[in-house]
């Protein structure tokens, strides 16, 4: 970066023992970037702290942002120095991996698999899975896990280690097809453990599974938020080509707006309470007859930090799936903060929509 706290490349340099010198054309590159972006005045001075390169260093396109990437062969390793932000680090990292970097791994590669889990904790997938565990250790090819907890999803990633294979009867190594042999026979013990409870086996997130889901059937879906705030939407369009199936959707937190919006009884709210599985129902029930949606999802809830009662305290989330001739509904108590609560409520909401859809 430009500012005095981004010491990246004089570290580097001073260990390295090789001294720094401005490149033209990064500086004339990030003129005119600010140029092309329309920036206020020129390009301020600082910036091209950005262009300074140490001895022998080849530098790495960043398409995505004004710091570049740098490659410095140090003896026989290999020292990178990329930038932080996630939306530019990704691609550079992905491309030097798939490239430069494969070229020097001497045949020896990372065969993975990402399987996700919806519905259970932590602690349960762990405690179904371990004698797994022990049984992939002592394969030929061993096959190490590793499980990951987020707030309503559980992640476990698996991998295995490739070479090259040989033509020597006498070194035989595991190459990348055999590994992923041993992977696709773990993804398949994984299943049959768990059962629905794991709703992708090839690293979709549950929103992608769930739209592939509903083109695939030519479904479309309607969503009427409450407490999500219009989350479960946007999951649902971060995937490309979503217009295939998502509809129409509606954040209705006030009474009145279920009522004049989704023609939900304003007697069964004063009766029942917002935070009910009727009204969740009916909240379902009026979206997916409003949108003319083949699926209809309602969910209201109370996120927090305030609004909890004894009988419905703060993360009581209710959750309903309306389909032509089948209806569930479901409620919740999530724990965590407000955004933790918001998101798991998306979470059960989603899967709850991918158990219908795919029944």
């Amino acid at each position: 970066g430009p500012t005095d706290d981004d010491v990246t490349r004089e570290a580097v340099a001073s260990v390295l023992g090789l001294p720094l010198a401005e490149d033209p054309e990064i500086t004339a590159r990030l003129r005119a970037r600010f140029v092309a972006r329309g920036y206020p005045g020129p390009m301020p001075e600082i910036n091209r702290r950005q262009a300074m390169v140490p001895a022998g260093a080849r530098v790495i396109e960043n398409p995505r942002g004004s710091a570049p990437g740098l490659w410095i062969d140090h003896e026989d390793r290999v020292v990178l120095l990329l930038p932080g932000p996630p939306r530019e680090l990704r691609p550079m990292l992905t491309d030097l991996v798939s490239g430069p970097l494969r070229e020097r791994s001497s045949g020896r590669s990372l065969v993975r698999r990402v399987v996700r889990v919806a519905g259970l904790i932590e602690s349960h997938v762990d405690e179904a899975l371990a004698p797994l565990y022990r049984e992939w250790e002592r394969q030929p090819i061993p096959v190490a896990a590793t499980i990951l907890a987020a707030f309503g999803s559980i992640e476990l990633h698996l991998s295995a280690r490739a070479e090259q294979a040989t033509s020597s009867t006498f070194a035989p190594r595991a190459s990348a097809d055999k590994a992923g042999e041993a992977l696709d026979a773990a993804v398949a013990q994984i299943v049959s453990t768990l059962g629905d409870v794991v709703y992708s086996t090839d690293g979709r997130l549950l929103e992608k599974v769930v739209g592939d889901l509903l083109a695939g059937r030519g479904l479309h879906i309607g969503i009427a938020e409450s407490c999500t705030g219009g989350l479960i939407t946007s999951r649902l369009t971060d995937v490309p080509g979503s217009s295939r199936y998502v509809d129409r959707a509606v954040v209705v937190y006030a009474n009145e707006a279920k009522t004049e919006w989704l023609g939900v009884p304003a007697a069964l709210l004063g009766e029942q309470g917002a935070v009910s599985e009727s009204v969740a129902l009916a909240m379902a029930e009026g979206i997916r007859i409003n949108a003319r949606a083949d699926v209809g999802v309602g969910v209201t809830g109370i996120a927090g930090p305030s609004g909890g009662t004894p009988e419905k305290p703060v993360g009581t989330v209710v959750i309903a799936v309306s389909m032509e001739g089948d209806r569930r509904v479901r409620t919740f108590r999530f724990h965590g903060e407000r955004e933790h609560v918001k998101l798991q409520a998306s979470n059960a909401a989603l899967d709850m929509v991918r158990r219908l859809v795919d029944r």
